[in-house]
């Protein structure tokens, strides 16, 4: 068993032998798109999709990183193009889009997970700060999401959709830009679920709890803390948690779903508490 606390997300070595309950053929011929899949949960993503026999397109804004990301999944055989840029502006957002299009002729599953926040007492957010979260998780998201229905749309083509959100049922404490964000997307999704509908397009978004990852490095000794009992299980998730489910959404056991989130968290939702930037003495219970 995996042990998870310190040790701050799965090795390459640990992605790519994980433990699968699909078929290695399972999206052979098809193509993801994986944003912000350098690190993290949406390496986690590009990984179990191409063990699984999809070609790839992965993006973010870190050259190296993704320069590595892309060397390590082509390993797993599939083809694997990537592209330096930024989901906030939207003309590189039309130009990604339009890449993969023309290099692969299709685009079967779009994963939306480049996002960011950072942890941070609300009335302490800065302007820029909060614009740049918003920024990023709402109107990047929304970007993406437009420009793949498009092509869709304009080619006859069905796709699917999966944003990678947050439990945001009951706030998320000194996370009030990514809250904000989050909910806008996870609101936006049940709206274009039914505007889409009429095009095979199905769209869902995935709210992880807490997941340990090399985003654990952002934060305090005095949050992570707080992180590792966020929830009734009493331990973080891990990226493959989150990059099962975006495969349950994507696959023909999927194929039903729509409009939906789906909660993928230890049970945070029903019980438990985060404090990243770490807990105020008024909420300490020994006071």
């Amino acid at each position: 068993m995996i042990e998870y606390k310190q040790h701050y997300g799965l090795t390459d070595d640990e992605l790519a032998t994980y433990p699968t309950v699909y078929r290695p053929d399972l999206f052979k011929g098809q193509v993801a798109l994986v944003s912000g899949a350098a690190t993290g949960i949406g390496r986690g993503i590009a990984t179990l999709f191409a063990r699984l026999g999809a070609d790839l397109m992965i993006c973010s804004r870190n050259h190296e990183r993704l320069t590595k990301a892309a060397e390590y999944l082509r390993g797993f055989g599939g083809r694997v193009l990537a592209e330096v840029m930024s989901i906030r502006e939207p003309e590189q957002v039309e130009h990604l889009m339009d890449h993969t299009f023309d290099e692969y002729g299709r685009l079967d599953y779009l994963i939306n997970n480049a996002g960011g926040q950072f942890a941070q007492d609300a009335i302490n957010i800065p302007y820029k700060g909060w614009r740049a979260v918003i920024d990023t998780n709402l109107n990047g998201s929304w970007y993406m999401m437009q420009n793949a229905a498009k092509r869709w749309r304009d080619r006859g083509q069905p796709g699917s959709i999966i944003t990678i959100t947050a439990e945001v049922w009951r706030g998320i404490m000194q996370m009030a830009h990514t809250t904000a964000s989050r909910a806008g997307v996870i609101y936006l999704t049940k709206t274009l679920a039914v505007e889409w509908a009429p095009y095979q397009i199905r769209v869902n978004t995935v709210a992880p709890g807490v997941v340990e990852s090399s985003g654990f490095n952002n934060y305090s000794d005095a949050g992570r803390t707080t992180l590792y009992d966020s929830g009734p299980m009493k331990r973080t998730g891990h990226v493959m948690d989150i990059a099962e489910a975006c495969v349950y959404l994507s696959s023909h056991a999927g194929n039903f779903i729509t409009g939906e989130t789906l909660d993928v968290g230890g049970g945070l939702s029903l019980w438990g508490e985060t404090w990243p930037a770490g807990k105020p003495g008024y909420f300490k219970t020994d006071n």
